[in-house]
């Protein structure tokens, strides 16, 4: 068996800085290089991204389409910017250099761009180097921290690139896509559980390998890294919902407010009474399943001072029980509750627990039910509410954590690790605060203050679109089914109309559009490194977690736990309360 890998995390020996301080230092540097997106310069559009494939050549991607090869016919020709109509039929933009006149719309246009090698390479140097930067901060041994990242990185990511394959990853509708005739649907975040396991067998099989990654094997650090840049993506969502749809963010609040203050409660009480686990393990346990997963239960650890093996046992069972509930909750779902779509997507917020596997429900979610009213009923709900519903909920799951933090913190100061007579200290409370919500909460403000002027244009503009095309396809389709020529007269009339306040409304946000796809460029290309830094913690948890001391610990317990907590009231509760929320709101209809 391995041997146990551990760190020291709280500043002491030869660093002059802590892995709570450092995620914080490192997150919010590259939010800031994420930012010059704002004045077009893609400082990190290079990032590789994974995407689902069939061919493994297509698989990986440079994030920012500056970066791409953009192929198809010409669509459209602005200045120096060609927009064209790819094969699967989605449009793309490139800005050429030069004379343009030579290009027609109708035209084959092609404009390669950085190879998948090239990106992946760049991204490996690029964590390496500012993780190395971060491992000299810490003290470590710098060149065994290089080997063991470099081994580390590439093992999970392989892990990453397999999780994409289409037959592991595809959903339904995806399926369609590549030719195949099934498909696990368990999205690119499978590959969070490939790196998991990887990361058990050379820990606990392999363990002149795991030695050599041992000065890598920091899961805590990558992270709370991770959840710094995590905040600014949080924060666009939650400046477009505002604007967008504020009846569902008021509903989903309220929801989750709810909610949480009743699971939390639960499981602890299920974790201490039933289980006998101390308040150490049973803090983060009820975080973990009731708040939002691995974020939650780091955040947790960090302000109740747990050891750093509690936040990530408990990391371990999230990643495999979202599995689960991806696989099961989406077709619930669709027999169930196809009348109630938006309970249904509330439901996939509050019920799944990991960021990606709750919006991938909601997206799987909102086919099943679009494709099943339309068969059942003949009702064709707009796409992507569903999905909407799932993400806002999901969203104030996420801020919520900076909250729990730090009640918790105060909670234990207070009243758990107290000495009778004594008061609480605020620099006591400060001390255990984790120090990288810190990060995620300015990197969400940041964002939200940043993009709030521009969602509160596009928010009813978008209404009022989604609106007009509902008229426009109404017309289209009377128009369809009558041959007299005044009315026809009349419906063009119409038509004509609504088009040109179509027309109107899309100049209007012409601006406010193009400053958010900025914002959502900025922020895609810092999420590479929360998506890769969340990637390794999960490999590195493997790594450092030995089986035998992870059953002498009480992993056989915390499963059940988990189990019971989650199929036997956290599911039926947030569909009840999603319910109570959600009942009668409709997604509209075209």
């Amino acid at each position: 068996m391995a041997q146990d890998i551990t760190h020291n995390t709280s500043g002491e020996g030869g660093g002059w800085i802590s892995e709570d301080w450092l995620a914080l230092i490192l997150g919010l540097v590259i939010f800031g290089i994420s930012l010059f997106s704002f004045k077009g310069v893609d400082l990190l559009g290079w990032g590789a991204k994974a995407g689902v494939w069939i061919e493994p050549g297509k698989a990986i991607t440079a994030i920012s389409s500056k970066y791409q090869t953009v192929a198809g016919e010409i669509t459209r020709i602005d200045g120096q910017k060609i927009t064209v109509k790819k094969k699967d039929g989605k449009t793309a933009t490139a800005t050429v250099e030069g004379d343009v006149s030579q290009y027609q719309v109708g035209q084959q246009f092609e404009k390669k761009g950085m190879s998948s090698t090239m990106s992946l390479v760049l991204t490996y140097l690029f964590a390496l180097a500012i993780m190395t930067m971060g491992a000299v901060a810490l003290g470590a041994n710098v060149p065994r921290f290089m080997i063991g990242f470099t081994l580390a990185f590439w093992l999970s990511y392989l892990c990453w690139f397999m999780g994409h394959f289409a037959y592991i990853a595809a959903t339904k509708e995806q399926t369609v896509k590549f030719g195949i005739p099934w498909a696990m649907s368990m999205s690119g975040e499978f590959g969070f559980i490939l790196a998991l396991i990887l990361g058990l067998i050379i820990g606990n099989f392999f363990p002149g390998l795991a030695n050599l990654m041992k000065e890598a094997a920091r899961p805590e650090l990558y992270i709370k890294t991770g959840i710094v840049i995590m905040g600014a993506g949080l924060g666009i969502k939650a400046a477009e919902s505002f604007g967008l749809a504020s009846n569902i963010m008021f509903r989903g609040f309220c929801a989750i407010v709810e909610a949480y203050l009743i699971y939390w409660a639960v499981v602890y009480y299920i974790a201490r009474k039933y289980f006998k686990f101390s308040r150490e393990w049973s803090a983060p346990l009820a975080s973990g399943i009731s708040i939002c997963g691995v974020s939650a239960a780091i955040a947790t650890g960090g302000a109740i001072r747990a050891r750093p093996i509690v936040p990530i046992m408990v990391s371990s069972l999230v990643v495999i029980f979202v599995a689960v509930e991806m696989v099961i909750l989406p077709f619930l779902a669709k027999f169930f509750l196809w009348t109630e779509p938006l309970v249904a997507g509330a439901w996939m917020g509050l019920a799944v627990k990991s960021d990606g596997g709750a919006i991938a429900s909601g997206a799987i979610t909102d086919a099943l039910i679009r494709a099943q009213a339309l068969d059942a009923a003949g009702i064709n709900y707009a796409e992507g509410w569903i999905t909407m519903t799932a993400t806002t909920v999901k969203m104030f799951i996420d801020i919520f954590i900076g909250v729990w933090a730090f009640l918790l913190a105060y909670i234990w100061c207070a009243k758990i690790d107290v000495k009778p007579g004594q008061k609480v200290d605020a620099a006591e409370i400060w001390h255990r605060f984790p120090k990288f919500v810190i990060g995620y909460v300015l990197t969400f403000a940041i964002l939200v203050a940043i993009c709030w002027p521009a969602a509160k244009i596009m928010g009813p503009a978008e209404k009022e679109l989604a609106e007009l095309k509902a008229s426009q396809v109404s017309i289209e389709t009377k128009m369809k089914a009558t041959t007299d020529t005044a009315a026809l007269a009349g419906l063009q009339q119409d038509l004509d109309g609504v088009m040109a306040q179509q027309k109107t409304v899309g100049e209007k946000t012409k601006e406010p559009k193009s400053f958010l796809g900025k914002a959502k460029s900025a922020s895609s290309q810092g999420d590479v490194f929360r998506g890769l830094f969340f990637l390794l913690c999960f490999f590195t948890i493997g790594l450092v977690s030995n089986f035998k001391k992870l059953m002498e610990e009480g992993l056989g317990k915390l499963a059940a736990v988990y189990c019971i907590s989650l199929f036997g009231f956290i599911i039926w509760v947030g569909l009840f309360i999603s319910w109570l929320f959600f009942h009668g709101v409709k997604p509209p209809t075209i």
